[in-house]
């Protein structure tokens, strides 16, 4: 008998083959590091939940830099943990706030690194919320306004990119002209478009010290069951002068990233969020997952459904493994 088939194991025969067929690639270019940076001296904290991620003092910079650019990474994005806060997270807009000092140190030190800067309040507030609060509510237009001042104060300080997270309707519209008006026209936003309410945030909210004090964020970040919300959102940011869009968390969330990949001419960045590592790394230590293997197939997974930057905290040990690999 005569069988009719497909032989799609041709072109798996070899290592070689399966590399000359490869439709995805990770790249060190692909990846943007986060960076805790903590107002004070000679810090250096291991996040207990997140191993290998640390908070890190400006005194402790120069060597976290160094080995950065030793690995090949060309981007990070800066998180900030001031000393003091207060209901308006003050620390968040201030000429000398922790991201603006770490800003104006990358800069004189390793320019060439680009350097996106996180534009939120929450780990300066004293409720822990991205915005201002009356009551347990968060105001959204009062809010813009501290939004548009940070971002505008952390492009006075040299970053290359804003990247607005705190889900505020129209902040990609009021930073985009409040940038504009003090005459950074040509500093792109980076916008936290289709941001999920999600459960694997827990590990960042220890690394950054922003936890919210009351109640939660669902108010202002997105349901986790929904699809459809995920193209208004995204619409939104578009008309209103997004040059990037995220999409957060990225594993339980790739159906999402093709989607907006898939009808939104921009580029699309994945933040593979704390939780994810931490579960990975959990797994890894405890000798139930080989580490580099699930990393790099996780990764690639989001290059896969669409990414064109993945934000990532292995970033690090990835670039390290590929480079192995080659």
């Amino acid at each position: 008998m005569e069988l009719q088939f497909s032989r799609h194991r041709k072109l798996r025969s070899s290592a070689n083959m399966r590399a000359l067929v490869r439709e995805n690639h990770l790249r060190a270019e692909d990846f943007i590091y986060p960076l805790f940076i903590y107002e004070g001296e000679n810090v250096r904290n291991e996040v207990s939940s997140m191993p290998g991620v640390f908070q890190v003092s400006l005194d402790h910079l120069q060597a976290e830099m160094e080995d950065i650019v030793a690995h090949g990474i060309k981007s990070v994005l800066l998180f900030g943990i001031p000393k003091t806060k207060d209901a308006c997270g003050e620390q968040a807009y201030h000429d000398h706030g922790i991201v603006q000092e770490a800003t104006r140190f990358i800069k004189e030190k390793f320019p060439e690194i680009i350097i996106v800067a996180d534009t939120c309040l929450c780990e300066y507030t004293d409720h822990g919320h991205c915005g201002v609060v009356k009551g347990e509510q968060i105001l959204n237009d009062q809010s813009l306004e501290l939004l548009v001042k940070t971002a505008v104060a952390q492009a006075k300080a040299g970053a290359d990119i804003i990247a607005p997270s705190n889900m505020m309707d129209g902040f990609v519209a009021a930073i985009r002209a409040g940038l504009d008006e003090a005459g950074f026209t040509e500093i792109p936003i980076m916008s936290y478009a289709v941001k999920y309410a999600s459960a694997f945030y827990g590990p960042f909210r220890e690394a950054a010290e922003g936890a919210p004090q009351f109640g939660d964020r669902k108010t202002y970040q997105m349901d986790p069951a929904n699809r459809m919300e995920a193209f208004r959102e995204a619409e939104s940011d578009v008309a209103e002068g997004a040059d990037f869009l995220i999409i957060k968390p990225g594993m339980p969330y790739l159906d999402i990233v093709r989607d907006v990949k898939n009808n939104f001419n921009l580029p699309v960045v994945v933040y593979n969020v704390s939780g994810e590592y931490s579960m990975v790394k959990a797994a890894a230590l405890n000798g139930w997952i080989d580490e580099k293997k699930t990393v790099l197939e996780m990764l690639i997974g989001m290059k896969r459904a669409g990414a064109d930057l993945i934000i990532t905290y292995a970033a690090k040990d990835a670039i390290r493994w590929l480079k192995e690999d080659e």
